[in-house]
């Protein structure tokens, strides 16, 4: 069970996060989670190059690691990246300290500049946030396709996206094996709906 656009007390709950941008212009932030992975990370570059969009990409260590030519597909077509722990680590089962050394060791990984940090599930203790915030910005989302679950159909998965996406909405897509069904059928759609209605897609800034 989950909700496709975040609720107002969820924002309230969590102080300090950035869960839309603030823009009343056509833009919205296309974000990607738990890449980089072979064939379909390639896919959502080239979806994204046919409507020339940006986006930002919240990349897991472990799978730059193993992985380090995709990600640097990421670079070269100038999307940005964020750290999402190297080990896809749940912040309410972790201790902090495990956490923020994974964190840590994730932003070793990518070596590059940015300040851009999204918790694995959006699960992240306020001890943790705390220190986290100190030098990076925790970037939650405005809408979640739900492409990761299996309980939707390809077309609610796409529905729900355009229903709820707005001007500024950071909206939550996945570069992952269990998402890419769903996200393999709506992202070209949700990205052609929006270019027609006169929308830009934007990366956000590292720093």
């Amino acid at each position: 069970m989950f909700l496709h656009h975040s609720p107002f007390w969820l924002k309230v709950f969590f102080p300090g996060f950035i869960w839309r941008m603030p823009t009343r212009e056509k833009k919205i932030y296309l974000t990607f989670d738990d890449g980089p992975i072979p064939d379909i990370t390639e896919f959502v570059i080239d979806a994204l190059n046919q409507f020339k969009a940006k986006a930002t990409f919240f990349c897991i260590g472990n799978n730059v690691e193993k992985h380090p030519d995709i990600f640097q597909q990421l670079i070269d077509n100038q999307h940005s990246v964020g750290n999402h722990t190297f080990n896809h680590m749940n912040g309410w089962k972790t201790q902090d300290a495990v956490y923020l050394d994974n964190i840590k060791k994730c932003e070793e990984q990518l070596n590059v500049q940015t300040n851009l940090f999204r918790p694995p599930y959006g699960r992240i203790k306020k001890s943790q946030s705390r220190v986290v915030r100190k030098e990076r910005q925790i970037i939650m989302w405005d809408v979640l396709s739900g492409d990761f679950s299996k309980e939707i159909t390809q077309e609610i998965c796409l529905k729900k996206s355009i229903q709820y996406a707005r001007p500024g909405s950071i909206v939550l897509f996945h570069d992952s094996v269990k998402a890419a069904p769903n996200m393999q059928y709506a992202l070209p759609r949700f990205l052609e709906h929006f270019s027609n209605e006169g929308y830009t897609f934007e990366a956000m800034a590292m720093k």
